[in-house]
């Protein structure tokens, strides 16, 4: 039994999620275009199978994107034989796939940097790598969970915005879910509010999907409904995923978060976004540094391919937005919890974290 297949089998085990795995030399992804109604399964048999996968959205999610960085690599090595230039070629691609997704490319260079001293032994190397990444990945899942449910009381009313969950992530509860499925897992009585999230409606499709089935109760509402329940106390705390945390903690994530942000801070609630201190970008100053995937107009004019809007209507679909440092009230991680001043503190776990690499 091969690393990747003794990985897969743990999953297995341990009743985690796989968003994508490797199963006769081809990828396995679930199609979360066609969650909840159904859990297909589609195959990749090529990297740029995989780059188109995570072009139109079937997976999806910063951890999950992170890994196919790994899978895509190793996949490259497999069907080229093990040919460097191929690998790195690979690479190129997938991080031209979802430019603000900084996981993928840090991924994608840590696997690229293993080529260097292979040798012959190529394939092999891409496995272990690949398999270090993801079992380091699950690792962060469980260990940021752990120090967000310190943030969360017991009835706390917690609201989340996209999904920054299982099937986004390593397979436990990806970065939000995976604060929320431990508190739940510790015995709180919490609540959370999923915002539907426009125009894939992922919190209504994926994140109630997931939280119904990890039992934890449960509320929908429209994106345009945060302020709302802020104003009339029903929610204590926000907690949401990230796609980049810049160096001085301004975040990137779901388009909408900003919108949150802004009234959470109004009302006095708490905002936190969970992460992996793989997705803090130092070498981007602030968010004005952090390009923004601006994806297709008919995107939000239709659903499903069925037109919402008149023919000819002008649409805007920026994928993210960015919240400044200043409506954050922490960044939780797998290292604990960064409070401001954000440069400051970040650079110390940072620095910490360089001295236990050495």
């Amino acid at each position: 039994m091969t690393d990747i297949q003794q990985l897969v089998q743990r999953y297995q085990e341990e009743n985690l999620a796989l968003p994508i795995w490797l199963e006769e030399g081809t990828l396995k992804v679930i199609d979360q275009t066609k969650l909840p109604f159904s859990e297909e399964i589609m195959t990749c048999s090529t990297v740029e199978d995989l780059g188109e996968a995570i072009r139109s959205m079937q997976i999806r999610g910063s951890g999950a994107i992170g890994i196919c960085g790994a899978y895509g690599l190793y996949l490259a090595a497999l069907v080229s034989d093990g040919d460097p230039e191929t690998v790195k070629e690979a690479g190129v691609l997938l991080k031209s796939t979802r430019p603000t997704a900084v996981n993928l490319m840090k991924t994608v260079d840590e696997m690229t940097a293993s080529i260097e001293g292979a040798g012959q032994d190529l394939i092999r190397t891409m496995e272990a790598k690949a398999v270090e990444i993801l079992e380091r990945q699950l690792a962060f899942e469980y260990e940021l969970g752990r120090h967000g449910a310190e943030l969360i009381e017991d009835g706390d009313t917690v609201m989340t915005h996209c999904h920054s969950g299982a099937l986004g992530g390593a397979g436990f509860g990806g970065r939000a879910l995976s604060v929320i499925r431990t508190a739940h897992e510790q015995g709180k009585k919490i609540h959370v509010i999923t915002c539907e999230t426009r125009p894939y409606l992922q919190g209504a499709r994926i994140t109630a999907y997931e939280l119904k089935k990890f039992g934890i109760p449960h509320t929908l509402i429209t994106d345009n409904m945060s302020g709302f329940c802020m104003s009339t106390g029903r929610i204590d705390k926000v907690v949401v995923g990230s796609d980049r945390v810049s160096a001085n903690g301004d975040l990137a994530n779901k388009v909408g978060t900003y919108m949150h942000a802004l009234a959470a801070k109004e009302h006095d609630i708490p905002f936190y976004t969970a992460t992996s201190s793989h997705t803090i970008d130092f070498e981007t100053p602030s968010g004005a540094d952090i390009e923004v995937e601006m994806r297709d107009a008919s995107e939000v004019t239709h659903m499903k391919g069925i037109a919402i809007a008149p023919e000819g209507t002008n649409a805007l679909y920026p994928s993210f937005d960015i919240t400044p440092n200043a409506l954050i009230s922490g960044i939780i991680t797998e290292k604990g919890v960064i409070t401001a001043p954000f440069s400051t503190n970040l650079k110390k776990v940072n620095a910490q974290a360089d001295k236990v690499s050495q």
